[in-house]
């Protein structure tokens, strides 16, 4: 008789409990039960060989995660290399905000460049979610990029959602962030070298200040039981 661990992880879940109502009926212990449902389902071609083509496609099917996930964090490793180094002689950290989410867009950028430039930007962006306020706020960032003439910019931000997508595959955006990817995409293009990396919230205060006040500042402007 095979092995009981063999047996249990080469059965089926419908075969399994076939077994537990087959003991129970029958007073067998379990693996006399799961060995004689396993022989009945086997037929003529015997359990040995049944057991034998469930192993090759056991077998087969962890080959083929173990390619997937090797796949994947080779891709992973690249796109971090590519986006990874010291940082460039611009630098930059974006923010954006939603009072509510959905609602009134703050943005906040800090641009700093070569012999001290330093470029911020605080400003209401519309309606939007987080998710828009933060594409929004890149945006303005790399335009302002491209304005000073920065040809290699490594850019922090907070909101794992832009980043990754930016970093991510061809159409991998939400429908809704499309649009807004690929302009970022182009300016970006302006650029020529442009790294991004996510930071936690704590390491983005000055980004996140601009945004919060451009929220502020907009919200102080706008009449009573306005929207």
């Amino acid at each position: 008789m095979n092995d009981f661990s063999t047996l249990l992880a080469l059965s089926f879940k419908a075969e399994r409990l076939s077994a537990r109502r087959l003991a129970a009926r029958a007073a067998l212990d379990q693996e006399t039960a799961l060995h004689t449902i396993l022989q009945q389902v086997a037929g003529d071609i015997g359990l040995t060989a049944l057991l034998k083509q469930r192993q090759a496609l056991l077998d087969a099917s962890v080959a083929r995660i173990a390619t997937r996930d090797a796949q994947k964090a080779a891709a992973n490793s690249a796109r971090i290399q590519r986006h990874d180094g010291p940082a460039t002689a611009w630098r930059a950290w974006f923010d954006g905000s939603a009072h509510p989410n959905p609602g009134r867009c703050g943005i906040g950028a800090l641009l700093l460049g070569p012999d001290g430039a330093r470029i911020e930007l605080s400003q209401a962006a519309g309606h939007g979610n987080s998710s828009e306020a933060e594409y929004r706020a890149l945006l303005a960032l790399l335009e302002a990029a491209v304005q000073a003439g920065a040809r290699e910019l490594t850019v922090y931000g907070d909101s794992q959602v832009v980043i990754n997508d930016i970093l991510g595959a061809e159409g991998a955006s939400a429908p809704s962030l499309r649009a807004l990817r690929q302009q970022a995409c182009s300016l970006i293009a302006q650029i020529g070298t442009v790294a991004l990396r996510w930071v936690p919230r704590h390491k983005n205060g000055a980004a996140d200040a601009l945004s919060q006040a451009a929220v502020r500042r907009e919200a102080s402007l706008t009449p009573a039981g306005s929207t």
